[in-house]
């Protein structure tokens, strides 16, 4: 009769204590775990082996932690670092054994600055597009902008010249893998900004505007900043604790790029217009970019990279609709930037856009960048064949959605 007792009072309760609630997944992914790496030559794979290593582990147990981790990814040192001039054929050699490397492996190389600032090489070009030819997995950059050295006018010549000419690869979707910077810092985990300094390290970039969307559905002007600041960090600070338990004396950890980087089915266009009521591009736009920018960039956690506001024109199906149906142009995207982006991202433009125009539109963003406190800005422009003003353009990335060709005026 104890016995029955017992099991009739007592065993249920032990067997729903042994029964443990499945964590939320939470509204938002980790686009990336980006190692930082030094490599003592390009023909230091075993640097790239053990970060590959290291990625893996942590990708691990953040999945195991309830989180999905998009993509794992890599960045070096600047490229000029370690050739020490202008690249070539044994350059492209020993970088398509790293991207062989980065193929086994599922995931993206950035090599970083292929030049030092403000340097110009008439083959540069003719280069970058047998490197985009011979390879799949490395992306690249040079920088615009800097605070020690203003506007670089030779390097923005050259990049004018590598957005052209990779225009002409697979419908001009080939630029996917090259930026100009304006004053980015080193340890930036997006793509194709990034690059490394120091020992080496990791950063976190997020995917996380279906966090602001529903949080903006529920707010209002007047508590939606302080508000906020409060779900964000509710979010974020678990990510910074695995984070720091993953660090070690081999593995410095650089913090979360807190900049809401949106995906297909996370869009930030979405998230501004639940908060303004009205399609992004109309009046209040700004001052949602502006309100959004000035919490991310103040959240009570260790931040790292742009940490701003991203609008990729056509990583976004929200932000392509509203570029479709023409409620804003290049122009705003550029005052977005003076108060809260991070400049111009995937914006196709024609394809027989002049170079001098291309040019032109770089040194605005390096000005803006100078401008509002060496603010942390990139270009990344997609001159399409063929395509012109108005124009609907679809794309093989899966990654991508179909929009309409803006003007540059």
């Amino acid at each position: 009769m104890r016995r029955f007792l017992f099991l009739l009072f007592f065993l249920p309760n032990f067997l729903f204590a042994q029964i443990k609630e499945e964590p939320t997944p939470p509204d938002f992914r980790i686009r990336t775990i980006t190692a930082g790496v030094t490599l003592q030559s390009l023909a230091d794979t075993t640097t790239i082996k053990n970060a590959i290593t290291f990625l893996n582990q942590a990708r691990t147990t953040f999945t195991q932690k309830g989180y999905e981790v998009q993509t794992i990814r890599i960045a070096t040192q600047n490229l000029h670092e370690l050739v020490g001039g202008m690249p070539n054929k044994g350059t492209l050699y020993l970088l398509k054994q790293i991207d062989q490397i980065a193929t086994q492996n599922g995931l993206p190389i950035a090599i970083g600055h292929l030049l030092p600032a403000n340097q110009y090489e008439p083959n540069l070009a003719n280069w970058v597009r047998q490197l985009y030819q011979e390879t799949d997995n490395i992306n690249f950059s040079l920088p615009i902008a800097s605070e020690a050295e203003g506007i670089h006018g030779n390097s923005i010549k050259a990049a004018a010249e590598i957005c052209q000419i990779l225009a002409e690869s697979k419908g001009g979707e080939a630029n996917f893998r090259f930026t100009t910077s304006a004053n980015c810092p080193a340890n930036i985990p997006f793509f194709p900004a990034a690059f490394h300094e120091g020992v080496n390290s990791f950063a976190i970039g997020l995917e996380s505007p279906n966090v602001l969307t529903q949080f903006f559905a529920e707010s209002n002007w007047e508590n939606a900043k302080a508000n906020l600041k409060q779900r964000l960090e509710k979010e974020l600070k678990p990510i910074e604790a695995i984070a720091n338990n993953l660090a070690s004396n081999q593995w410095k950890y650089d913090g979360i790029d807190t900049s809401p980087a949106p995906g297909l089915d996370a869009s930030i266009g979405e998230a501004i217009e639940t908060l303004i009521k009205e399609p992004f591009g109309n009046t209040s736009t700004l001052a949602a970019c502006a309100l959004i920018t000035d919490v991310i960039k103040n959240l009570d956690v260790k931040s790292c990279g742009y940490s701003g506001l991203m609008l990729p024109v056509i990583e976004d199906k929200i932000l392509a609709k509203r570029a479709i149906e023409r409620r804003y142009t290049v122009k705003e995207l550029l005052l977005f930037s003076a108060v809260s982006g991070t400049g111009l991202d995937v914006i196709p433009i024609p394809g027989n856009t002049p170079i001098s125009t291309i040019e032109n539109l770089y040194r605005d963003v390096a000005a803006l960048s100078l401008k509002y406190n060496n603010k942390a800005l990139s270009v990344r422009l997609f001159p399409i064949p063929n395509k012109a003003v108005g124009e609907l353009v679809e794309f093989e990335n899966p990654y991508l959605t179909t929009c309409t060709v803006m003007a540059i005026r």
